[in-house]
């Protein structure tokens, strides 16, 4: 054999050896033998995805979609009990609670309060039966937390088998007429909260639009116009015009005109979307934002909109353009290229003369009204909704209302002299809830709603009704 053939031998007799042994041979085929189990395993596990995939179908649902709570709020009504078998499968051991307080009566004055639980299924997974489909439901709380909000990120995920996969708008269907009977006669008031929006409190009880009464004809000429706006849609868009409108309420402060916003959200079935233009943090871009995020069915509210003329300033070359909203960043937001459509807007100011006349300009504000001190007229509608039960022939009306002609509250003194003398029906209705069962009180404590300073050191007789100027 020659050096070359024997050198080419050598590792093949070395691993005919090595196969030889026992120890080696056994070890290669335990080696093969896991191998193969690992394989087998990862081959499982891929096909039971692929069929888990193919079998099951699922709903994320996370806390910043508005469905979230109608989720949990349908989850936590009682089912009926289905069989034996099927009891054991859907019993849910982990639960949390919601509790929703209700009083009739001021803190500390004995009124009684209420609380309603509704238990719903906490977080981990759980299996509830819908109809003839079972649900697997899965409620995870994240790490994570929302930035602006700082509560921490939730989902609801639910599970079903494909073929079952039409339960799930019988779900969502059933959630939202739940919440819908839930917010029945009630009207939704959103604020911004950093960059969203979200309801403020609990939703209030609808305002009858007959119980604000405002001076003649106002009211009158505000519903006609915003009614004739909602039936125009059609006339807006085939003539090209942005399908807004805008109104400006103005006057001193306790005269209504946020009662009569609530009150008209409420006889459109509409919510309130507020915005306090001189919040500080409120910026031209965090204004814009939420403009284009407005919630559905919702009147816009912009409160104190003459806070935008304090700081007209521009950006600056590092992008400050001050503590509050700016006067270019108003209008922009009112009618600019990234302002949204299908919008009804209402800006609220104490101090009109303080607006600039581009502000105020049709397309931005197509309607101004204002809704001032309390007249005769005002006075007596407000007297007959308090006392006409009890003063069937108006001659108490009639003397409270010469009471107040007397005091000069409606602009004229008792000699017909032009007077500064006002009131608000704030007031007036802040001296009838005072004398609820007496309305012979109310007349004799009229002089009270004679707007007075006072001095720090001055002190306020017990009973008597005094509006500061």
């Amino acid at each position: 054999m020659s050096e070359a053939s024997a050198a080419a031998a050598g590792p093949a007799l070395g691993l005919h050896a090595l196969l030889d042994n026992p120890l080696f041979a056994g070890g290669i085929g335990l080696g093969a033998l896991g191998a193969a189990a690992a394989f087998a395993r990862k081959g499982v596990i891929r096909a039971a995805d692929v069929a888990r995939h193919r079998m099951l179908v699922n709903v994320e649902i996370s806390k910043q979609d508005p469905a979230y709570p109608w989720i949990l709020a349908w989850l936590s009504q009682p089912r009926p009990t289905p069989g034996f078998i099927a009891s054991r499968i859907t019993r849910i051991h982990n639960l949390s609670v919601a509790t929703t307080t209700t009083s009739s009566g001021p803190f500390g004055s004995g009124g009684q309060s209420g609380a309603h639980f509704f238990l719903q299924p906490g977080y981990g997974r759980h299996i509830i039966k819908h109809g003839s489909a079972f649900i697997a439901v899965n409620r995870e709380k994240h790490n994570t937390a929302n930035m602006n909000t700082g509560e921490p990120h939730e989902i609801v995920q639910l599970t079903t088998l494909w073929a079952h996969r039409q339960v799930f708008e019988d779900v969502f269907r059933e959630a939202h007429l739940l919440a819908a009977q839930a917010n029945e006669g009630k009207t939704t008031i959103y604020s911004a909260r950093g960059m969203d929006w979200m309801p403020l409190g609990d939703p209030k009880t609808k305002r009858p639009l007959g119980s604000v009464i405002l001076d003649e004809g106002v009211k009158e000429d505000l519903w006609r116009d915003v009614k004739d706006f909602l039936s125009s849609q059609e006339w807006y868009v085939g003539r090209g015009i942005p399908y807004r409108r805008g109104y400006l309420l103005f006057g001193p402060p306790g005269s209504g005109k946020s009662s009569f916003i609530h009150a008209l959200a409420g006889e459109l079935d509409f919510n309130v979307a507020m915005i306090n233009l001189s919040e500080m943090g409120m910026t031209d871009d965090k204004l814009a934002y939420l403009l284009t995020k407005l919630p559905k069915r919702s009147l816009l509210v912009l409160e104190d909109a003459d806070a935008a003329f304090v700081n007209r300033r521009q950006r600056d070359a590092d992008g400050y353009s001050g503590a509050s909203v700016t006067y270019s960043g108003l209008l922009n937001a009112l009618d600019g290229i990234a302002a949204g459509e299908e919008r009804i807007a209402f800006l609220t100011t104490n101090h009109i003369d303080r607006l600039d006349p581009a502000l105020i300009r049709p397309g931005r504000v197509d309607m101004m009204m204002r809704i001032g001190e309390a007249t005769k007229h005002q006075a007596a509608q407000m007297w007959d909704r308090f006392y006409g039960d009890v003063d069937h022939d108006h001659s108490g009306r009639e003397r409270f209302l010469a009471r107040l002609d007397e005091l000069g509250l409606f602009g004229v003194d008792k000699d017909g002299q032009p007077s500064n003398r006002h009131t608000s029906t704030a007031a007036i209705q802040g001296l009838f809830l005072f004398n609820k069962e007496n309305m012979l009180g109310a007349i004799e404590m009229a002089e009270g709603l004679v707007p007075r300073k006072f001095e720090p050191s001055e002190s306020v007789p017990e009973g008597a009704i005094k509006t500061p100027s």
